[in-house]
């Protein structure tokens, strides 16, 4: 009996030293690369920082010109111009904010732990200056177009250093604020350019807005389900089936909206036939978006967009039925 339990101790002890072994055999994590230092990197650092690729968004200031039929007006296209490029800068100074308040948080993540002020290329105060910069300079362009544009640009700094600043852990407040953040850049090409906008026009961006975030939170929680891939804090407080409630209430709202706004450009587009059949390539369009929604691969709607070739195809239908109604 007591053979028996040395052998036993014996082979526990054994187990434990093979265990041990194992663990010290163990890869160790990839390091992390060299950081590249100096002027340079560092002001390239910041350029990659302030995310220009993101500028695209941006187009939704031409948006009230072109549904104004006051695109092809050259100082209205200027003051266009002009919202394009200050809201870019102003929207840069956001990004650099956020990855300036996040620097900790994302050197402990696998791949926001190589931008440059996480791998420290760029300092947090040189990224706070830098976002200083940036807003003075797009405020001050504002200017040229009109004061309000630079009242618009400046509730959308306020609104989004306070998500940076704690509100993108609040379920709901945050899906309002980066909505909102596509609503008031078609509000900036209205405000530069003096163009009235219509209520329809104002539901159907911001329906649009929270139709297109809701469905990108829904994919990324699909994906976590699936995968088990890290997620943002705020979305651990939402449920798949709530965000399946928010996103396809958001489309309801946006295509009635839209068709409700069809009907009343007819109205003043001598009862052109074009508005209404305007309906048909954009909410097919919506319903094609919902599959990549509903199928949780809409974590990026830009590259959805980009790789679609439906569509790509269905919003030239669009667009161009428009320009048959504002044009013609």
């Amino acid at each position: 009996m007591t053979k028996s339990v040395n052998n036993a101790a014996e082979a526990e002890i054994v187990d434990e030293t093979s265990e041990t072994a194992e663990a010290k055999t163990v890869e160790p994590a990839e390091p992390a690369p060299a950081v590249k230092r100096g002027p340079v990197h560092m002001v390239l650092g910041v350029a990659k920082t302030a995310r220009p690729k993101q500028w695209a968004k941006n187009v939704l200031v031409f948006v009230a010109p072109f549904t104004a039929a006051q695109i092809t007006n050259g100082s209205v296209l200027l003051d266009a111009v002009i919202a394009f490029v200050a809201f870019s800068l102003v929207a840069s100074s956001v990004y650099l904010i956020n990855d300036a308040v996040d620097v900790e948080a994302d050197k402990a993540h696998p791949t926001k732990r190589n931008r440059p002020i996480a791998a420290g290329i760029v300092p947090v105060p040189v990224a706070y200056l830098a976002a200083v910069l940036f807003f003075g300079a797009g405020l001050a362009l504002s200017f040229l177009a009109s004061p309000e544009l630079a009242i618009v640009l400046g509730v959308y700094e306020a609104v989004q250093l306070g998500y940076c600043f704690g509100l993108k852990h609040q379920p709901v407040i945050d899906l309002a604020i980066v909505g909102s953040g596509f609503l008031m850049r078609s509000i900036a090409g209205g405000v530069a350019a003096g163009i009235a906008l219509s209520q329809w026009f104002l539901l159907v961006t911001a329906f649009g807005s929270l139709f297109m975030v809701a469905g990108k939170r829904y994919a990324e929680i699909m994906l976590f389900e699936r995968t088990g891939a890290k997620i943002r804090s705020s979305l651990k407080k939402y449920s798949a089936s709530y965000l399946r409630f928010v996103w396809a209430t958001a489309a309801a709202i946006l295509i009635m909206s839209y068709s409700l706004w069809a009907f009343e450009l007819r109205e003043g587009a001598d009862q052109s036939v074009w508005p209404v059949i305007s309906m048909v390539p954009f909410v097919i369009a919506v319903l094609r978006y919902a599959v990549d929604v509903d199928g949780g691969t809409a974590g990026a709607p830009d590259e959805i967009v980009l790789k679609d070739r439906i569509l790509q195809v269905l919003g030239v239908l669009w667009v161009a039925t428009l320009g048959m109604t504002f044009y013609l």
